[in-house]
């Protein structure tokens, strides 16, 4: 496997976490803009997000346009897992339907 798209997969796992991080921020109580914006969560998620940002566009160095996009679909799956493992969502069966949807139509992908 390309080592560039083991680095576009950790940037999509990285970016998933940020995302964690600010839905679990968004869920406490705070007031007022400084509280809101200006806490350690919300610092560390959008400096995870740029880092995951530029790991990306150091990734399309060595990865087709085509198949970034589908790398980027990854995040979807590892969102749910991650819901489910830290905020404790519950995974229906639409949810997991979508997320094997996606794996197949990622492994489609891949062998095409």
């Amino acid at each position: 496997m390309n080592s560039y798209i083991l680095i576009f997969l950790f940037s999509v796992f990285v970016s998933s976490i940020s995302q964690i991080i600010l839905k679990k921020s968004a869920d406490s109580d705070r007031h007022g803009f400084r509280e809101e914006y200006l806490n350690l969560p919300v610092i560390t998620a959008y400096g995870l997000f740029f880092a995951s940002t530029l790991l990306t566009a150091y990734a399309y160095k060595g990865t087709a346009l085509t198949l970034g996009t589908v790398l980027e679909a990854t995040g979807y799956v590892w969102v749910g897992i991650l819901g489910v493992l830290v905020l404790k969502e519950k995974m229906g069966l639409r949810k997991f339907v979508g997320n094997v949807m996606i794996v197949c139509g990622i492994l489609i992908f891949a062998l095409m």
